[in-house]
């Protein structure tokens, strides 16, 4: 990729909702009763009109997002058939698989049908998840991200800023992404929701600049990806974000929030003066 390509990256949420963990600043957790979709299992041939739709678009990435703990045989074979599906269809897209915490076998088992990478954030500091979370430990999600390294898929991992974190949390949290090196990191910024746990509050625009040129500072060769709150935090004033070294876009919809439309997202790049991706490398 050129300094003025972005690399535009899509999400389809092909099972949403009840998950039983408790994490304090996710939607799809089924202990804070949000008012969202819940479904299990979209039909692969609408997954599959998303991905051609998406690709259209522009898109390079094309995530497959599953709410609940891990991956287990039913989703797994799952993935996998949605997976082998897309790649079929010969769309050129580099399919992404985040399923939650997983061993190397069901990692292995999803590269061999069609999964190049695998998403699994890190979230915050080691320190401070058990703040935000008590259904899981941070070690169970570094080690996926050990397991997915392991099983030679691209490792696509970031993290949550703005859930009550010290700026020392988002050193910490930078310094064990530094360890992993994955090749995509997400940086998410939380969007407050009355029927979640955190606090009715959102990050200043330079407060979380100063988020993504940290994360620039410590992964400098990783594609950094904006995504959820981008729109919640910056409006349409998101120049700042690529000046301060954005070089990949979440393109159109959320798990459970609206984006903008891709056209507008696309419009809106190249108003700034750069040019989505043409490859993925």
């Amino acid at each position: 990729m050129s300094n003025n390509e972005i690399f535009l990256c899509s999400i389809c949420n092909v099972s949403s909702g009840d998950c039983p963990e408790d994490c304090k600043y996710c939607t799809q957790s089924a202990h804070y009763g949000t008012q969202i979709q819940r479904y299990k299992y979209k039909k692969i041939d609408k997954i599959l009109q998303e991905a051609r739709t998406l690709r259209e678009y522009g898109a390079l990435g094309f995530c497959l997002v599953t709410a609940g703990r891990g991956l287990d045989s039913d989703k797994c074979e799952y993935i996998a058939e949605a997976a082998s599906a897309i790649k079929k269809a010969d769309l050129g897209l580099h399919i992404i698989a985040c399923c939650g915490s997983s061993d190397l076998d069901s990692l292995k088992y999803l590269k061999k049908h069609g999964v190049d990478s695998y998403n699994h954030n890190l979230e915050t500091s080691k320190e401070y998840f058990p703040k935000i979370c008590s259904t899981h430990t941070w070690i169970e999600r570094f080690e996926t991200c050990e397991n997915t390294l392991k099983a030679e898929l691209g490792l696509c991992s970031g993290g949550i800023f703005g859930i009550g974190e010290s700026w020392n949390d988002r050193i910490e949290l930078l310094k064990h992404l530094q360890i992993l090196s994955p090749h995509s990191s997400p940086i998410n910024f939380y969007i407050a929701n009355e029927a979640l746990p955190l606090p009715m509050q959102t990050l200043s625009q330079d407060e979380a600049l100063e988020c993504v040129i940290l994360a620039r500072e410590y992964l400098p060769n990783a594609r950094l990806m904006i995504a959820g709150g981008r729109e919640a935090v910056f409006g349409d004033n998101q120049k700042p974000l690529f000046e301060a070294g954005i070089n990949a876009v979440v393109l159109g919809d959320y798990l459970t929030t609206d984006g903008k439309a891709p056209r507008d997202d696309v419009a809106m790049i190249e108003s700034y003066g750069y040019i989505p991706a043409q490859s993925c490398h």
